[in-house]
């Protein structure tokens, strides 16, 4: 089939392609390279300390990342020279006790421990799992409200454009390394609700649609599905990512991971809805009859 740049059956089927293909990358980079397991998860310690302010974020990182020998996590609290430091567990077999305090304490005498709590690798494993559970309930919940609401077609490529949002979002923390923290995952929870969301108004418009003109074939139904709920979806996306790009840039390094997630997976919830919520009903042979009442029989 030769393309044709004014169809926009060609233009679905072309973004399909390319969301397979991203699936299948961001697949493989979950498998090859994993995720960046941040320390609610994996465990450590978290240490609020108060400093001279002509101190720098990147130079206390460095100096504490060569001390201790792991990544360090700094964020600034609010107030010039007071930091939030987060660390890996404490190794129990390490012959020397070198902690982040002890680091800063070489830098200025005067530091002041505001705080210090440790969060243990049991904690951590039993967050991961609860996590998981949340999503994997969330997208059972949400397959049987499909199969109730819609033919079971319609909703197949509703819920695959869901499945392809989360790993959309994992595959990019996967192979940017960035921390995947309880924020991030509270981030992919927000993303298959608003995935959803998209996926529902347009599957609404294809099902009256093959309801009100039921000789129309279903591509070009699809086809006009997306132009009427089009301008909805822009506006309600761009509104939304406005206010994403706000929390990334304005509310500090701590909450970067949840904007980067949500903005990728709001994104994603828009190209997918269309992409893949309306080729995958046309591959597997939606027709206007599937909608069609059944007719009342005369005899009881």
């Amino acid at each position: 089939m030769r393309f044709n740049i004014r169809s926009l059956t060609h233009w679905r089927y072309l973004t399909a392609f390319f969301s397979v293909a991203l699936t299948v990358l961001a697949l493989v980079a979950l498998g090859v390279r994993g995720l960046n397991w941040g320390m609610d998860f994996t465990g450590g310690v978290i240490t609020e300390v108060k400093l001279s302010a002509h101190h720098s974020g990147p130079q206390l990182t460095e100096q504490l990342e060569q001390a201790l020998g792991q990544t360090v996590s700094l964020v600034e609290a609010g107030e010039p020279g007071r930091w939030l430091i987060r660390t890996g567990p404490v190794d129990p077999q390490a012959s020397t006790e070198v902690t982040a305090l002890s680091v800063l304490q070489s830098l200025d005498p005067d530091v002041q421990l505001i705080a210090s709590s440790v969060v243990g690798a049991q904690v951590g494993q039993e967050l991961a799992e609860t996590g998981g559970l949340a999503v994997l309930f969330s997208m059972i919940a949400i397959l049987f409200y499909l199969w109730y609401r819609f033919e079971w077609r319609l909703a197949s490529g509703a819920l695959l454009a869901l499945l392809h949002d989360v790993v959309m979002v994992l595959g990019l923390f996967a192979i940017t390394q960035m921390e995947f923290n309880l924020t991030v995952l509270a981030a992919v929870l927000a993303v298959v609700g608003y995935s959803l969301n998209d996926s529902i108004v347009l599957s609404d418009r294809i099902r009256e649609l093959l309801l009100a003109k039921p000789d129309w074939k279903l591509p070009h139904i699809n086809d006009m599905a997306v132009r009427q709920t089009f301008a909805r979806t822009m506006v309600t996306s761009g509104t939304t990512l406005t206010t994403v790009a706000a929390v990334w840039i304005f509310a500090g390094a701590s909450l970067h991971g949840f904007a980067i997630a949500l903005f990728v997976g709001i994104i994603s919830g828009t190209w997918s809805s269309i992409a893949i919520g309306t080729v995958l009903p046309e591959m597997a042979g939606l027709t206007p009859e599937h909608y069609r009442p059944e007719p009342i029989p005369d005899m009881p």
